[in-house]
């Protein structure tokens, strides 16, 4: 038998934590404290899924040719294969 932290009265109580803090409350204290609590708090919410929009693509920027007189831009390696 332990002492009720709430009613004070010698009853079979079990350990509860409220807010970081060890409390024994017995059935009828807890039974009445969690109908009071009832309703209070942040309200669970289902998951749901979120659709981002797209990003806008950049346009692609059309090959830049070379200027007329000046030698064409080789793309390559220069490592043998």
């Amino acid at each position: 038998m332990i002492l009720c932290d709430l009613c004070d009265q010698a009853k079979e109580c079990k350990q509860r934590e409220i807010e970081d803090k060890e409390y024994d409350i017995c059935a009828d204290c807890w039974d009445a404290l969690a109908e009071k609590l009832r309703g209070k708090g942040r309200e669970i919410k289902e998951r749901e899924t979120v659709f981002l929009p797209l990003l806008p693509k950049e346009p692609e920027k059309p090959e830049a040719r070379p200027v007329p007189g000046e030698p064409p831009k080789i793309w390559g390696s220069a490592k043998p294969q």
